[in-house]
């Protein structure tokens, strides 16, 4: 090995960071631990028989061009349908606004590499997808925080940090937004917030990128218009993903925008891996054009919809009042504050050694905060577990509780 390795690595290179929810994913692996640290489906949702019927007719009959590498934009098949499914939405959009990508994490990185300079402004919410923000950060972005209330982003406060940084002569790259069960917030945007972004955007002239991997598992409430929608200006970009829907282990995900957003995302993406692959857009496709994919889908909503509500029944029966949580309308998270005294991270640690595990906030803080805050995945674990973890991790929480209210009065117990 050379001598000067670390002197040697990109300025790229050197900006990334391992993702904490990886690094404790991997405390997290005994056998006996109850996690609802990773943000995984659930593997009882994915379409198994389909789609090993759907991988014999492909391999049968249209085996040469599956096996063969496609269009970098994607496959145009995939394309029509995805586009075909967005206008019975409503969307205006047409095969010229969306290309697929390796996953819609694959967006994220490509959109942060054709926008971002070191020292660039990117506006995200507080808190925010920890994926996001790291795509951003590891090509130089400063990652501006904006408080969300019950309602997701600030619209009121995204309109001061505008503000403010335009008085410093600043213009951020874009906000980036969830605005459906936000990670790891849960909390849904109304279409009414939705609006006053956009308009603050178009006053400030700033893009917005609107990550929506989790729309389609909506389990109570009304849908809500995508921004992508609302806007019809081509001052958005949406991104989505079978990763959530269908199976994370597709990879495929892709980028609804305006066509001149593309071509550069389309030349980035030749330089980074020349196509997704053919066989499993192909795979997609087929299982898109089938029954199979919307009973399939209405299973997993009705699953992750039993799950979240046996969580929140676990937590209203055992948590103390001094905790609070959102009550997320779909996807698989939620998000639960602790009292301003209590640590999340040295928490996570007592809860490992009671065999249960979840995400520490402050990861999802662009601005260090967050250390009361906790995710909360309920879409992994079976019924039956998520009531015993949850009552496990309330037990961690009261004795956390106990110990502070005894250092305040200066009580020494005995075991």
């Amino acid at each position: 090995m050379i001598s000067d390795l670390p002197n040697i690595f990109s300025n790229i290179a050197n900006n990334m960071k391992r993702s904490a929810i990886r690094e404790i994913l991997k405390l997290t692996q005994q056998p006996d631990m109850i996690s609802f640290a990773g943000g995984l489906p659930a593997p009882e949702s994915f379409p198994i028989e389909d789609l090993k019927a759907i991988v014999s007719d492909i391999m049968n009959e249209d085996a040469a061009a599956a096996l063969q590498y496609d269009a970098t934009e994607g496959l145009k098949e995939l394309r029509e349908i995805l586009v075909e499914k967005y206008q019975q939405e409503g969307v205006d959009c047409t095969i010229d606004n969306l290309i697929i990508t390796t996953a819609s994490q694959q967006g994220l990185d490509l959109l942060g590499k054709i926008f971002i300079n070191k020292g660039d402004k990117v506006i995200c919410g507080l808190p925010s997808y920890l994926g996001g923000i790291s795509a951003f950060a590891s090509y130089g972005a400063e990652m501006v925080g904006v408080p969300m209330d019950e309602h997701g982003m600030s619209a009121k406060l995204l309109q001061e940090k505008l503000e403010e940084l335009q008085q410093q002569g600043e213009k951020p790259k874009f906000i980036y937004i969830i605005p459906d069960f936000q990670n790891p917030a849960g909390i849904t945007m109304p279409e009414k917030r939705r609006e006053e972004i956009i308009a603050i955007a178009h006053t400030y002239d700033v893009l917005i990128v609107e990550d929506s991997p989790y729309r389609e598992i909506r389990f109570e409430g009304k849908p809500q218009r995508l921004m992508y929608e609302l806007d019809n200006t081509g001052q958005v970009i949406t991104l989505g993903t079978f990763s959530k829907i269908v199976a994370p282990g597709f990879r495929i995900g892709w980028v609804l925008a305006h066509p001149d957003i593309n071509d550069k995302l389309v030349m980035a993406k030749q330089s980074a891996d020349l196509c997704t692959p053919t066989f499993v857009q192909k795979i997609a496709a087929r299982y898109m054009k089938t029954d199979h994919y919307q009973t399939n889908l209405n299973k997993t909503i009705e699953m992750y919809h039993k799950r979240r509500d046996v969580m929140l029944e676990g937590f209203k029966q055992h948590m103390p009042k001094e905790v609070t949580w959102t009550h997320p309308e779909g996807g698989l998270f939620l998000f639960v504050r602790l009292p301003e005294y209590m640590d999340a991270e040295q928490l996570f640690y007592e809860a490992v050694n009671k065999k249960v595990a979840f995400v520490v906030g402050n990861v999802f803080f662009c601005d260090g905060k967050g250390q009361n805050t906790l995710r909360m995945n309920f879409s992994f674990m079976n019924e039956e577990k998520i009531a015993e973890g949850v009552q496990r991790l309330a037990e961690v929480v009261k004795e956390e509780i106990t110990k502070h209210n005894d250092r305040v009065t200066g009580t020494h117990r005995v075991n």
